[in-house]
């Protein structure tokens, strides 16, 4: 996974397509996302069409990592130690195995300990 600076989770990309003011360090940067970000994207009830079509061009425009078996073994070693929800430990997964940090907003990665993590944080004025 050469160039990727980050692995972004669901939430990172939502809030990047937002255009949250916390995640402007981020919009340059070469994401990555697992396989799982992109069906949550695409699964996510839109509701005008012109939003899917912003997704998916966001997505393509994003490096997508399958699903393998590496990330498989790491996701079930993350789930049996943290009890993370499968989706997040796919994703945490996906960041380890590619030894990329993860950008998310979801503070529940942050028992993951041997996680490279990039926590989003709304600025506060």
């Amino acid at each position: 996974m050469n160039g990727l600076d980050f692995i972004a989770d669901t939430n990172a990309i939502i809030y990047i397509m937002a255009g949250k003011s916390y995640t402007q360090p981020y919009t340059d940067k070469c994401l990555g996302v697992s396989v799982i970000t992109e069906m949550e994207l695409l699964s996510f009830p839109c509701a005008i069409p012109q939003e899917l079509a912003n997704i998916t061009n966001v997505l393509n425009n994003t490096t997508i990592i399958p699903l393998t078996d590496s990330i498989k073994k790491q996701a079930i070693l993350i789930r049996r130690l943290y009890s993370a929800k499968l989706p997040d430990a796919i994703v945490a997964a996906t960041a380890m195995i590619c030894g990329i940090p993860l950008l998310t907003a979801d503070k529940g990665f942050k028992k993951i300990n041997e996680l490279n993590l990039q926590l989003l944080e709304p600025v506060i004025s």
